[in-house]
């Protein structure tokens, strides 16, 4: 555990072995000062961002109270967040009275689509971007932390090369800019699991610590990573953006997460200071689009193709994990 503090270089506490074999053989690790036993850097910082926005119940867990659970976890670490929603569901009572408990504390409501599609489809049309970025943007305009951010679902910015400019030239059009994702993972499958074993009757409460300690080493596993790949690409330590999504396991996590990227020696960050970066302004020339923001960038270089796995993040690399710790439910 790393103490309050000063941040210190200790590429082994936070680098796996594999990031940082590949790294080093390519050139890219910064170079410490071998004259000193210790050399004062930047530590990594991260934000929390959001997606989607449910407004229903989960399991024994009432919409309101679960929502609540997440603004008290970032209420006690006094950080505002970015939340990026779908719009089809936030115009009735409860979407209305959902963005407004998150704008109410400073939160950013930024654009998610109306109904969450794929754009990684040749079938879909700049048209269709172009609507349901506008029917969004016209959902949530009137909230006072309304701002003009666009994150694509699923991270799938685009498949065709005529896609992606067509895309982006709507973004620009309408003064929107990419709410790119630094840190991804996959949250929402940890979730989803979850759900499936409190179902069960003989479910046993205790057992969602295990639930717990894999969301948290998953995660920090992942941010270590990409930020590994950020400092290698940038030679600093970039304020990310992690994705997390509006869901039980935030509700139930959050607090724990915060925490936990405290003792490793991360600085937490509000989510508008973090877009504010440079960094945020780059635009990857990869084509399909899309994925993290610094998967793209490596991607676009030609030089980690040992440590980029597509896709970048999916169940599919969480599922033989789960199971080996019997965290797997079979529905």
């Amino acid at each position: 555990m790393l103490k309050q503090g000063p941040f210190f270089i200790n590429l082994n506490l936070r680098i796996s072995i594999l990031t940082l074999t590949v790294l080093i053989a390519c050139g890219c690790m910064p170079k410490a000062d071998t004259s000193a036993p210790e050399v004062l850097i930047d530590r990594p910082k991260v934000s929390f961002t959001f997606d989607d926005g449910i407004t229903t119940d989960i399991l024994h867990y009432p919409f309101e109270d679960w929502n609540e659970m997440i603004l008290a976890s970032l209420r006690k670490e006094e950080l505002t967040a970015a939340f990026f929603v779908t719009g089809r569901n936030k115009q009735d009572a409860k979407g209305r009275f959902l963005l407004d408990t998150w704008s109410k504390e400073g939160h950013l409501i930024a654009n998610h689509t109306f109904t969450h599609p794929s754009f990684h489809s040749e079938e879909r049309t700049v048209e269709d971007f172009e609507e349901e970025l506008l029917k969004t943007d016209k959902v949530i305009s009137s909230y006072d932390t309304y701002t003009k951010l666009f994150r694509f679902p699923y991270l799938k910015e685009g498949k065709t090369k005529e896609q992606i400019e067509g895309y982006r030239a709507v973004l620009e059009q309408h003064d929107y800019r990419n709410g790119h994702v630094t840190i991804d993972a996959s949250d929402w499958y940890v979730n989803s699991q979850l759900i499936s074993y409190m179902r069960q009757e003989e479910a046993d409460t205790t057992e969602i610590d295990k639930y717990s300690s894999f969301y948290l080493q998953h995660i920090l596993e992942r941010a270590n990573f990409y930020d590994s790949l950020a400092y290698a690409l940038t030679d600093r330590h970039i304020p990310h953006t992690l994705l997390l999504h509006h869901n039980l396991s935030s509700a139930l996590f959050l607090g724990d997460l915060i925490a936990k990227f405290k003792e490793e020696g991360w600085e937490v960050v509000d989510a508008d200071e973090a877009f504010q970066d440079p960094f945020f302004s780059k635009v990857p020339g990869t084509h399909p689009a899309g994925e993290s923001l610094v998967w793209s960038l490596a991607k676009e270089t030609g030089e980690y193709e040992a440590i980029l796995r597509y896709p970048a993040e999916d169940s599919q690399y969480e599922i033989p994990k789960m199971e080996k710790f019997g965290l797997q439910i079979r529905d």
